[in-house]
């Protein structure tokens, strides 16, 4: 539709606007029995519009297309904004000259005919299958290709483009002896001839065999090694911590303590726009991208901000509005929250001590005092010799655990909107038998 004529009919409504046009194409290719299973085409495009006026903002979205389009957004904005509250930070971003140039659109990839991507999928399938008889099944084993398109226009006269696609591949593997166990991993890329279904599997194959005969470790306090995995999962449990409207809600230890050293010195975290998995131009509200040091030899350096919470504190946003798709509004959230890598593996330097591989209910942990109390999983080392445990539960602070890392490795891996190499970590509480 044309996006000038969208324009108008809002302009003459409301005082200032912002609109958010968003295309997605999702093919997803799926495997089972060392066959394709399914593929399955999804495409969606919609229009979101926040609006201001007399200082309220409010909030609107459609599918339709056209002078249809337009109808919809005034018609529910116009009925909405009446129950709105007057808010005085209420805004939107200024126009910027120029965006970062960012490698994420894989235009190749999108002509890679279906054959090829289901090849790829089915020698992952097949190289866990493969892999050692006591594997018995696959789930789950799936290629999903995403192609995004995005536009941002506002009455300040931003005008922001960009599109990215997303090579996601996943897979679940089931092995059985005396015992029955389970390996979940995936892995993913911008383009897609950096996906390699064969090392995934291997990957997966390798660590279910692993957990076969697993039994509970003794309660104690260890020492050891959080995998990449595991710690993407603490981190998450952090990352609400360094956000703007955390501490506008004092929902954040981290609340008067920039300048404070709050952990190990090894210890360096940052938020990118530019790396990982939600890496694109712009954020959600048009602002360029760009990367934000939040811990820097574990000293705490900096909030996140939106423009929102930016106006509430007088700070820049540092790009950090995020949104899920065209049915919510953007919200300050981590873009790309990482642990910088360290110098050296330090997995193969580990000859005692425990490998955490995966942990089980970081849902229930607490955000704002960083307490939590999770299952967990992984292998004891000791003389050479390594034994699978499980059943176990790992508790803590993770302001505690991450002053607690002697060491981190090179092994910088994103999951999702976190990302973080192997920990090396003291004092690690485990409760078993």
């Amino acid at each position: 539709m044309e996006h000038t004529s969208t324009e108008d009919g809002i302009r003459e409504a409301m005082n200032c606007y912002e609109l958010f046009f968003m295309k997605e194409k999702v093919k997803k290719y799926e495997s089972r029995d060392k066959e394709l299973y399914g593929v399955e085409l999804k495409e969606e495009e919609g229009i979101a519009l926040r609006a201001i006026k007399d200082n309220k903002i409010v909030f609107s979205y459609t599918y339709d297309r056209g002078h249809e389009a337009v109808d919809s957004l005034l018609e529910n904005a116009t009925t909405l904004i009446l129950f709105m509250e007057t808010d005085n930070d209420a805004g939107f971003s200024r126009q910027y000259n120029s965006y970062p140039s960012l490698n994420l659109y894989d235009s190749e990839g999108l002509k890679v005919d279906d054959e090829q991507k289901a090849a790829l999928l089915l020698e992952m399938e097949k190289t866990i299958l493969d892999y050692d008889k006591r594997i018995v099944a696959t789930r789950n084993c799936q290629l999903q290709e995403t192609e995004i398109q995005v536009r941002i226009i506002n009455s300040n006269g931003l005008r922001a483009e960009g599109r990215k696609t997303l090579y996601t591949l996943v897979a679940l593997c089931v092995a059985k002896d005396k015992d029955e166990v389970s390996w979940y991993d995936w892995s993913w890329a911008h383009s897609f001839k950096e996906i390699d279904g064969r090392a995934l599997g291997m990957d997966i194959a390798k660590k279910a065999i692993s957990f076969l005969f697993s039994e509970q470790i003794h309660t104690g306090t260890y020492e050891g090694i959080l995998t990449p995995q595991a710690s993407c999962e603490m981190l998450s449990i952090l990352s609400g911590s360094f956000l703007a409207e955390s501490l506008y809600k004092n929902k954040t230890k981290l609340k008067d303590k920039i300048g404070v050293k709050c952990f190990s010195d090894t210890i360096n975290i940052m938020d990118s726009g530019i790396e990982g998995m939600g890496s694109f131009p712009f954020d959600g509200e048009g602002v360029p991208s760009g990367e934000t040091i939040l811990v820097k030899n574990g000293y705490f350096e900096a909030f996140l901000y939106d423009t929102y919470y930016g106006k509430k504190f007088s700070k820049v946003s540092t790009g950090n509005g995020v949104r899920s798709g065209v049915k919510e509004p953007p919200l300050c959230a981590p873009r790309g929250c990482f642990i910088e890598k360290g110098e050296r593996d330090i997995g193969k330097s580990l000859s005692e001590g425990i490998v955490i591989e995966e942990l089980m209910g970081t849902h229930t942990a607490n955000p704002i005092t960083g307490d939590f109390s999770l299952g967990a999983v992984g292998h004891v080392l000791k003389n050479g010799t390594e034994q699978p445990f499980k059943g176990v539960i790992f508790s803590g602070n993770i302001f505690d655990l991450l002053n607690n890392v002697r060491e981190v490795g090179t092994d910088l891996k994103f999951y999702g909107v976190c990302g973080s190499p192997s920990l090396y970590i003291e004092g690690m509480k485990i409760s078993g038998r």
